[in-house]
């Protein structure tokens, strides 16, 4: 099973979901008298406060980032310059992707714990990771993403001069993106384990609800499905579960580019399609699997076996494919019950493929799986050598009879072969006709 890769679901997230929250009020509130109201303000000179308020006051992102900018180059050692960068950061936000990485780098370089600026280094260096080709500098950027996300998500402690409310708004915006970031990076580089507890972090640190819209969280839903398959070993179960999850939100065509997997992983396990609608409807009301949610793992091999003897009056009956399904799968008694009706006995197998050859043996592949996989399942030993060998991959019918056989990987020994020449047809004697005079 291919991975399955959908598209960025619709982009509808891009920084919607935690733009709001980070745009929440970040200007220092300055009296007419350059003194910020309350305890802990700060004083400007009339001069900076004049180029501090044009800066601040332009009306679009476009026209305020290079206002900003000036600002600080005019007042690099600015009392409020942590404030600025910020301004200028979602200003950029706006419009210009590398411009608020470099606005968010000079601010942490201020204020090393802005939520705000590791927000913003999270979402576009992962994103610059998402649209890289090139595979080292993919993994590159995602684990840059995700070291400013682990950076974030130690972030306890409020600034001064933001409200709890505020700090709380940013905080719970700016989780699921650091827990993103983290858990994309790992699956990246194969490590599922790592990835499936951050998907989960993900989606835990929001409302339910936003979980089953077009946007990044119900992707990574899907991704969180994926991570599942990707384990060592598979874990079906979970992957049919969120990539069920998944698809069940999803508008077309995200819809149908995650079936597959959510199918494919269900029919892994269970063995069939059957009961798959249980699956669907669970889906729309849970985001995890409730407590006693169950799929019927698929029989086993020797479960089958099982049945196959239960069910069969006379073993010596079976296709020789069946046999040998039973002799490498079956339990020692069921494989022995099919073996007494094989040993000592001669056969003939015709249109038997040729793997390998030499003097003492015959190597062939006689059941659908062994020729398609180009493997013996029957090796001959050879009563007399054989005058004409054949052609490796010719079609020949050979017999013996049934010696030994061992169950993993299923080979028959067959003692007493031979290979049975196909019969020449007789040439007609001419046909002579009386002349007539």
């Amino acid at each position: 099973m291919k991975k399955v890769v959908v598209a960025s679901l619709l982009a509808v997230a891009s920084m919607a979901s935690v733009g709001r929250p980070l745009l929440a009020q970040t200007q220092v509130n300055l009296g007419s008298n350059a003194q910020a109201a309350g305890s802990g303000g700060v004083q400007l000179s009339p001069a900076e406060y004049k180029a501090y308020n044009d800066a601040i006051s332009q009306t679009t992102p476009q026209t305020k980032a290079p206002a900003l900018e000036q600002y600080l180059t005019a007042y690099p050692q600015s009392s409020v310059k942590a404030s600025v960068l910020e301004q200028l950061m979602l200003s950029y936000a706006a419009f210009d992707p590398a411009k608020t990485l470099d606005a968010a780098d000079r601010l942490l370089q201020v204020d090393p714990n802005n939520l705000r600026a590791l927000t913003f280094e999270v979402y576009f260096r992962k994103q610059q990771g998402d649209q890289a080709t090139d595979p080292t500098a993919k993994q590159t950027a995602l684990d840059s993403a995700a070291s400013f996300g682990q950076k974030g998500l130690a972030v306890t402690t409020k600034p001064a001069d933001m409200s709890d409310a505020d700090f709380a708004k940013v905080k719970d915006a700016a989780t699921p993106v650091f827990y993103g970031a983290i858990a994309a990076a790992a699956l990246n580089k194969k490590d599922a384990a790592t990835a499936i507890t951050n998907y989960k972090a993900e989606l835990a640190a929001v409302p339910v609800a936003q979980t089953q819209t077009p946007g990044v969280l119900l992707q990574d839903t899907f991704i969180l499905g994926q991570a599942y398959y990707q384990s060592t070993p598979p874990d079906y179960v979970n992957c049919t579960w969120y990539a069920s999850r998944a698809a069940a939100f999803a508008p077309e065509p995200y819809k149908s580019q995650m079936l597959p997997l959510a199918k494919f992983c269900y029919k892994k396990y269970h063995g069939a399609d059957d009961g798959y609608d249980a699956v669907t409807a669970a889906v729309q009301t849970n985001l995890n699997p409730p407590a006693g949610f169950t799929i019927k793992p698929a029989p086993s091999p020797a479960d089958i076996v099982a049945q196959v003897i239960a069910s069969t009056p006379d073993l010596s009956t079976l296709a020789i494919s069946d046999k040998e399904f039973i002799l490498a799968n079956g339990k020692p008694e069921d494989a022995a019950k099919v073996w007494d009706t094989m040993k000592g006995k001669s056969v003939q197998l015709p249109d038997s493929t040729v793997i390998a050859v030499s003097d003492t043996a015959l190597q062939v592949a006689v059941s659908d799986d062994a020729v398609q996989s180009k493997t013996a399942d029957f090796t001959f030993q050879l009563a007399a050598p054989l005058k004409t060998p054949p052609a490796v991959a010719a079609k020949v019918t050979v017999t013996g009879t049934y010696a030994s056989y061992t169950p993993s990987p299923i080979l028959i020994t067959m003692s007493d072969g031979a290979v049975v020449e196909p019969k020449k047809t007789p040439a007609k004697a001419p046909v002579h006709h009386p002349v007539h005079h």
